[in-house]
């Protein structure tokens, strides 16, 4: 593919992060994936990764309040991918060999983009660590359709898809804030498939560590009853309630909040985490840069987290 310059990838960093391949021995690293040709509602999150990375910059010293660490000092910026953008198939194969190679130097973390693009990543961590991962999945739709909107694969098929691969460890797969509207095959897929859902309604009123303690236990025991394997974390952003991130593609109300996510993550720190990915950040429908920040906070508390662990 010519290497074309496209106007919405990002000119700066997360964190002002030294750019790769300057920066190569650095533990943890970064990654934008502009692509947002699967989504089937509103467009704009190839512009994700630049939103994010400017919203970083008022972390100013990015120390984190609870983890008492920063990831300056321990991270790269890889800048985004350079992916065709208008095709799925075309998408995934050029980005997978690129994630296999990243994903083998650094704990990365991957700026989306729509949600189509952690099928790749998932075959592509399959590869590094030899086998199937476990996975936390926030996000307000359960992506297990055998099809969507007429396409064979897109942003709502790829945990069925992943699953049908057998990337995905089943009883090690947690999915958090589910709400959409989808059929009961669909829904309770991931259940059905001897995982866990937590739908946003049974997390009503639920955010903090006590109130939130009987889901952190389920998942850390299903964790520990796997063999405590490597744990992707997949954050859609649309997890959130339109309240919190109205910049995303599929906002649907009734969601999560920012502190109910946060409180998740921080208290399951200490899983076997090995990577992340934030997706579905649509800048075009954002209002006050909300849904740019709570992502950008997402991710620096999953980095702070993984500084921390490294540290002890």
């Amino acid at each position: 593919m010519a290497n074309h310059d496209f106007a919405y990838r990002s000119s700066g960093t997360y964190l002002n992060a030294p750019k790769r391949p300057e920066a190569l021995s650095m533990p943890f690293a970064v990654a934008g994936l502009t692509f947002d040709g699967a989504v089937t509602n509103r467009p704009g999150a190839r512009f994700g990764p630049q939103a994010i990375r400017l919203a970083s910059q008022m972390l100013c010293d990015a120390t984190h309040p609870y983890f008492d660490t920063t990831p300056i000092g321990q991270l790269c910026d890889a800048g985004d991918l350079a992916l065709p953008n208008t095709g799925i198939d075309a998408m995934r194969a050029a980005l997978m060999p690129m994630a296999q190679d990243l994903f083998a130097a650094h704990h990365m973390v991957w700026l989306g983009g729509d949600h189509s693009v952690t099928l790749p990543l998932l075959r592509a961590l399959n590869q590094v660590q030899g086998g199937p991962v476990a996975m936390v999945h926030f996000d307000a739709h359960c992506d297990t359709w055998t099809s969507h909107f007429g396409e064979p694969s897109g942003h709502g098929t790829w945990v069925y898809e992943a699953m049908q691969e057998g990337l995905l460890i089943p009883q090690a797969s947690i999915q958090i804030g589910i709400r959409s509207s989808g059929e009961r095959a669909a829904r309770e897929y991931v259940n059905d498939a001897s995982g866990r859902v937590f739908t946003a309604r049974q997390l009503r009123g639920l955010e903090s560590p006590q109130q939130l303690a009987p889901v952190l236990a389920e998942i850390r025991s299903r964790m520990s009853a796997a063999g405590n394997p490597p744990v992707y974390l997949t954050l859609d952003i649309d997890c959130l309630d339109p309240a919190f991130a109205p910049g995303t593609g599929t906002p649907e109300p009734g969601g999560m909040s920012t502190n109910q996510v946060l409180t998740i993550m921080e208290e399951l720190a200490d899983l076997n985490w090995c990577g992340m990915d934030c997706v579905e950040v649509s800048p075009p429908y954002d209002h006050a840069e909300l849904t740019s920040n709570a992502a950008s906070t997402f991710v620096w508390t999953y980095l702070c987290a993984q500084v921390r662990k490294r540290q002890a």
